[in-house]
């Protein structure tokens, strides 16, 4: 039995941080990070069944074109990635009257829709990128067992000798996405990439404004970095700990972004809203 401090149930059987009740949730999932952008999501739904708002979690689940999907917001960042796949999780797998662990396990599919800035004239403002596989700049998966089995460890080691890695206390992971969805969702029109998600919006993606950088140099180093034939395409922060607990719980999941910001031609379109509505009715469709 999991305990109640380790599984917070409210009175009305909602699980603590989404207000989530199990019967609640659909087995297709499209992750976003703003509230707001929930509600463009469900705009495309031919029917709303439940809508729950708590703290920066918004979600609503709905049919669409004879699909159940739910769409739930995530704030920003990979520690909120923590809470929600946590919860998700716990709604799809625990059986929340006996607080233990459902025999059969129901996987989850998952796909996170996000903005992002390119690292590549590859990837310009304007262009789709699925994460096919994250480097992690967060350490959230280092808190679990059994990492091993999902991270590239290759490809970790090919990344502190490239980028002479100098930030101390903390170790990139690599991660890949789920291969099959990978294949469901991105077609001519979505590239597949490496992304790095950052734990930070400023510092970790190489910003500075007042304060000094640890490495000035590490994003000069990121765009000339090369692995396997590969490149890093783009930044944003959240598709590692997705992807990497994902993965490790058992379920299908990945990341594509929206590119609304040049990182090496100081690019920033604010006005990708039109981008964003086309990539969402996409994964909708292919979901």
């Amino acid at each position: 039995m999991i305990a109640s401090s380790e599984l917070i149930i409210h009175e009305d059987g909602s699980v603590f941080h989404l207000h989530l009740k199990p019967e609640q949730l659909a087995d297709r999932i499209v992750l976003v990070g703003d509230p707001d952008r929930v509600t463009t999501v469900a705009s495309y739904f031919d029917s709303i069944s439940c809508e729950v708002s708590s703290r920066e979690f918004h979600t609503i689940t709905g049919m669409y074109k004879g699909k159940a999907i739910t769409a739930v917001s995530h704030g920003i960042g990979t520690d909120n990635i923590d809470i929600v796949l946590n919860e998700l999780d716990a709604l799809a797998n625990i059986d929340f009257a006996t607080r233990t662990i459902k025999p059969e396990f129901r996987q989850l599919t998952l796909v996170r829709v996000g903005t992002s800035g390119g690292l590549q004239p590859s990837v310009p403002v304007g262009s789709y990128v699925a994460a096919q596989q994250s480097i992690g700049f967060d350490g959230v998966i280092y808190f679990y067992a059994g990492t091993e089995r999902i991270r590239d460890r290759d490809f970790e080691q090919a990344l502190i000798k490239q980028l002479d890695w100098q930030i101390d206390g903390l170790k990139p992971y690599v991660v890949s996405a789920d291969p099959s969805l990978i294949e469901q969702i991105t077609k001519q029109d979505i590239q597949r990439g490496v992304t790095i998600a950052a734990n930070g919006f400023y510092g970790p993606q190489g910003r500075t404004l007042r304060l000094p950088l640890a490495d000035p140099e590490l994003n000069a180093k990121i765009r000339q970095f090369s692995f396997r034939d590969q490149r890093i395409t783009n930044f944003e922060m959240e598709s590692s700990s997705l992807a990497g607990l994902a993965a490790l719980m058992g379920h299908r999941a990945m990341t594509v972004c929206c590119i609304i910001a040049g990182r090496v031609d100081n690019r920033m379109n604010t006005a990708y809203q039109g981008t964003m509505t086309g990539l969402i009715e996409t994964v909708l469709d292919r979901i």
